[in-house]
């Protein structure tokens, strides 16, 4: 069944490098009534990318290391994380990851396997992350990889073997949901097999 949303009003509060709707919104509830109006604000984000890289010549995930300003209040601000970045127009999600790839890594992509769509923080973004498996062409870079300059990015590239990633997961060094996501599910297709 189908629920009702009313949607009184909406604005644009925020229009910078992010976006910020702010909303005025009624939704029907699980007992059939509406719901008082609400205001909800939405980080209006358009859809990325993120993958799980391995290199199956080395036997080794490819991670990537960098500064996430928003995590710097509870931590150090770097975080390894699988490959990820945004989907840019004209683009399709598969063209978008194997340029992010080639961009953070060095890597061009042979094998490449859609895992799952997903909204990562739903309460307060439209993002959604498209993630994906890929397999290295060849067992090294084709260039030095390590972000575009003109996007500030400043990023290492980590080789790890695979029990050295999920013993990262598992001591929290990894603390990335797209990350841990993707290390997870390449954890499971390997115990299935």
């Amino acid at each position: 069944m189908k629920r009702k949303v009313v949607v009184e009003r909406r604005a644009l509060i925020l229009d910078d490098y992010f976006k910020v709707e702010e909303a005025r919104v009624s939704y029907q509830k699980f007992d059939g009534t509406m719901s008082a109006p609400v205001r909800r604000l939405d980080l209006v984000r358009g859809d990325a990318v993120a993958a799980v890289v391995f290199n199956r010549a080395r036997g080794r995930v490819i991670l990537v290391n960098q500064f996430r300003y928003a995590t710097l209040a509870r931590g150090e601000g770097w975080l390894t994380e699988i490959v990820a970045g945004l989907i840019d127009a004209g683009e399709t999600a598969e063209e978008a990851v194997r340029r992010e790839i080639l961009e953070e890594t060095g890597y061009e992509v042979g094998t490449l396997e859609r895992i799952s769509c997903f909204y990562p923080t739903p309460g307060i973004t439209s993002e959604r992350i498209v993630l994906f498996y890929a397999e290295t062409r060849g067992d090294a870079p084709v260039s030095s990889g390590g972000g575009v300059a003109d996007e500030h990015e400043d990023i290492q590239v980590l080789e790890l073997p695979l029990s050295e990633a999920y013993e990262m997961v598992e001591r929290g060094e990894i603390a990335d949901a797209k990350t841990i996501i993707g290390l997870m599910w390449l954890k499971s297709q390997a115990t299935a097999k």
